[in-house]
Order: C-alpha cells, then structure tokens, then sequence
C-alpha cells in the first residue's frame, strides 16, 4: 500500500508530490521522509494527537516527535499544542494541494457525487463547490482524473422532498441548540416535539435526525420530510452533543443486530 507524501524542497512551501512506499519508508527513515510522514500523521489522527500516538504511527521515539515538531515548526508548519497535551496541524490556504493516489479520487468524486443526488439544495451546491475547487487544486494529470473520473453516482429516485430548513437543522446541531418542530409519524399521528439534534443520517431512502426527544425522554430518530414548522431555541444542551451521539449509536449498532427495525425510529 502506498501513502502520498511530498518530497521537501527549500522551505515548508516547496512541496512536490511523490508516492513512497510505507514500507521502504519505515527501513529508510531519511529526515525528509520522517518530516512528510509526521504531517501525514497529524492529519489522520485525531486531534490532539498526543506524542505517544505520533511515534506509534510514524514508528520513531517520542523524542524525536518532539525535535521533528520542532523542525515542522521551523520550516513554517502552523502545530498548535505541546508536550503534555498533545499537537493539532494547522493547515495553512496558501500551501500546495496533497497529491492523491487514484483510488482517492475516485473515492472523493463518488462521495461528493452522492451529495449532490441526495442532499438539500444547499448542502448539494456545496458539494458542487468542493468538487470545483479540489478540481482547482490538484496537480494537472490529477485534476483529469477527477474531471474524467470512471466512478460516479446517479440516482433515479430522489428522496422525499423536505419542507423545512436543513440547513438551520444542521447549524443547531453543531451549536448545540434545542429545536421544536411538528411532527408526522408513518401511521400520520401528528405531535410537538422537542428535541436536542445530535446528527442527520441518509438511511436507505431518507433523511433522518438523530435526536434526544424530550417528550420521549430519549433518543429517537425523526425523518426530515415528516418534519415542519421547526424553531431553532435558545436552549443550549453544550457539550453533551458528541457523548450523546455515541451512546445513540451505540444503542442502533446492538438493535439492529437484533431486529431489522430499531424502536428509536418514530
């Protein structure tokens, strides 16, 4: 399996995208191939990434973690963090694009593919923007691959139309805000609720908010297009969003093992 990694030039700017073997890096470690796989490591770990993560990724000792943040840091790299607490990369607009291996590409023109088939209107032009501008930043022969991309997405039936804003649905979201909203379920029952939203899933043909409904008191998985007249509160339920999340996940993961219809769907 090969990583893309950039070889190191002058400065921090002067990046020129090579594919190097993970393998052949971990026998020849030069300082070069040392630095790129750090910033590598920075990106897919989870920040903070703590030193101890990162000399386990990169197959070095937490010392030279240390000396090669250091290193980063002086050839312009924006780390955030230290000893103790653990680093954050700072990515910075004026860098060079990373190059892609080819399965990537397609795996990013498929992914924003889908979007634009099922998303709102708004998140679907986003997508569209995403594309044209990871288009813009690519490497020329790249940037033909995604435009001439082999994998696509395309779908014949749309998902039910949705009347609210999914828009202010999702900023709710991430601010951690209540929201109020009518309610239909699939025997046409209708309902006030109030709901702390944790995450909105496409599942199978719809869009679903996963919340922690208050009249239930507990989670519940409500489907956008049975949804109006929503109301975003002043009621903040921060940080409880994310340990929310999982522990409703966690509930979905072991009721799906045991039955084809998990009781959180309203």
């Amino acid at each position: 399996m090969f990583s893309t990694v950039c070889l190191w030039g002058q400065s921090y700017r002067s990046l020129l995208p090579v594919f190097v073997s993970r393998v052949q890096y971990r026998k020849s470690m030069s300082r070069t191939d040392r630095l790129f796989q750090l910033m590598q490591a920075l990106r897919d770990l989870s920040p903070p990434a703590t030193a101890q993560a990162l000399a386990q990724e990169t197959g070095v000792s937490e010392r030279t973690i240390y000396r090669d943040i250091d290193s980063l840091r002086g050839l312009g790299a924006v780390i955030d963090g230290e000893a103790g607490f653990g680093f954050t990369l700072i990515e910075d607009a004026t860098l060079p694009p990373l190059g892609f291996v080819p399965e990537e590409i397609e795996a990013l023109v498929v992914g924003l593919k889908e979007v634009m088939e099922v998303a709102d209107p708004s998140l679907a032009a986003a997508a569209q923007t995403a594309l044209s501008k990871l288009k813009s930043r690519l490497p020329e022969a790249q940037a033909h691959r995604l435009k001439h991309a082999v994998l696509t997405a395309k779908r014949f039936h749309k998902p039910p139309e949705v009347s609210i804003d999914a828009g202010a649905l999702r900023q709710a979201a991430w601010d951690e805000r209540t929201v109020s909203f009518d309610y239909g379920d699939a025997e046409g029952r209708r309902s006030t609720r109030e709901a702390n939203p944790l995450s909105i899933v496409f599942m199978q043909t719809a869009h679903c908010l996963l919340a922690y409904c208050h009249l239930r008191q507990d989670f519940r998985a409500f489907r956008l297009d049975r949804m109006a007249n929503l109301v975003v509160t002043d009621h903040s339920f921060r940080p409880r969003r994310i340990p929310l999340l999982r522990e409703f996940k966690a509930r979905l993961d072991a009721e799906q093992a045991q039955s084809a219809n998990p009781r959180a769907f309203d």
